[in-house]
């Protein structure tokens, strides 16, 4: 191999910035064969929304496209890839590969990313819950050899590992590890990485973003800060890389500004954000399912799409991943309770435009 890739010094300043990167989802018609025309509009309505990045086959466009009677990775990453580039945006955006499987399979993956021009794999672990941590790392740091890396600490409820702190400390010595999210949906765990990264060499070169979402307003005000042999050591998570933005993502955007804001001028952070951020956890919750162990997860997200005319229904790769029993209620409930959490309007205004363009 040569020299690894490196980032543009657009996409890294963004990165390191901080931004909303939404999960993207996967379209779907009711024979369960990719909607050509609604996975674009989805494409478009996120760089319509502002976001500053998309992350394409991730867990929320279902780890099933991987599967060879389905045939679908690289079908979505090039039609994301193809949107941003007909968009002819005059701004930096971050383009995320999710990358799976055992090290053969990942490095085949992140080939695929970079033949679309995406910019950092995001490397997940699921499915390989027999490796060992050294096996984990060894494989990451081949990746990097091909694409950055994104790492990424995935919750166990859909698939991820435990992972040590020995572990995050280790892999933020990796040169071509460039960021990492974390999405554990545990305190401790994100507690383990951020400390890891904040001991590390690479302190400064490597950002942090959250996945947590069931905590991401809280995550993305918070300054953290450890000690150790007389020094003190900060950092704090930029921004945020989540299924949970996968909807009403102009609202998401909106809010991103306004903690970007607070966090620039050192100004207090107001009751009523963390009071809306409980709110957004709610909301969260509506749609993520976790009363039934994250079952109705992504067709939570799914169920928002389709109200608003981006998706026609929600139909996943495999037929029994559907609405938990009472999400729907659950959804309806805080779309009730919320309304100004939603873009509906924004959606509204566009909708036309995105899907025949």
């Amino acid at each position: 191999m040569g020299e690894p890739r490196e980032l543009s010094a657009s996409v890294r300043s963004l990165l390191m910035k901080g931004t909303v990167i939404p999960a993207h989802p996967l379209a779907l018609n009711q024979d369960r064969k990719l909607d050509e025309r609604r996975q674009r509009a989805l494409t478009r309505y996120y760089l319509a929304s502002g976001a500053g990045g998309i992350a394409v086959a991730v867990h929320s466009t279902q780890f099933e496209i991987r599967e060879p009677d389905i045939g679908l990775l690289e079908p979505v990453l090039r039609l994301a890839a193809e949107e941003v580039d007909a968009a002819g945006l005059n701004r930096p955006l971050i383009k995320v590969a999710g990358i799976c499987g055992p090290t053969d399979q990942a490095l085949r993956e992140a080939e695929l990313a970079v033949k679309y021009n995406y910019d950092l794999g995001l490397v997940s672990t699921g499915g390989l819950g027999d490796w060992t941590e050294a096996q984990l790392l060894k494989r990451a740091q081949a990746i990097t050899d091909i694409i950055p890396v994104f790492g990424f600490y995935l919750q166990p409820a859909v698939g991820g590992k435990p992972l040590s702190y020995s572990f995050w400390r280790e892999l933020a010595e990796i040169p071509g590890v460039k960021a990492i999210k974390m999405a554990p949906f545990n305190r401790y765990q994100t507690l383990d990485v951020v400390r890891a990264v904040c001991m590390s060499s690479r302190k400064d070169e490597i950002v942090l973003y959250t996945g947590n979402d069931d905590n991401i307003v809280a995550d993305l005000l918070t300054t953290y800060r450890f000690e150790e042999d007389g020094r003190s050591f900060e950092k704090g998570i930029a921004g945020g890389l989540l299924g949970h933005w996968a909807v009403w993502t102009r609202t998401a955007v909106e809010l991103f500004g306004e903690i970007m804001a607070l966090r620039e001028q050192g100004a207090p952070i107001p009751a009523e954000l963390l009071q809306r951020g409980a709110q957004i956890t709610d909301t969260n919750a509506a749609l993520f399912d976790p009363s039934h162990g994250f079952h109705g997860c992504i067709p939570g997200i799914h169920e928002v799409l389709r109200r608003q005319g981006l998706l026609e229904g929600r139909w996943c790769l495999n037929p029994e991943e559907e609405l938990s029993a009472g999400q729907l209620e659950e959804i309806d409930r805080v779309y009730r309770l919320y309304p100004h959490l939603n873009d509906d309007a924004f959606v509204k205004a566009h909708l036309e435009e995105w899907l025949n363009t």
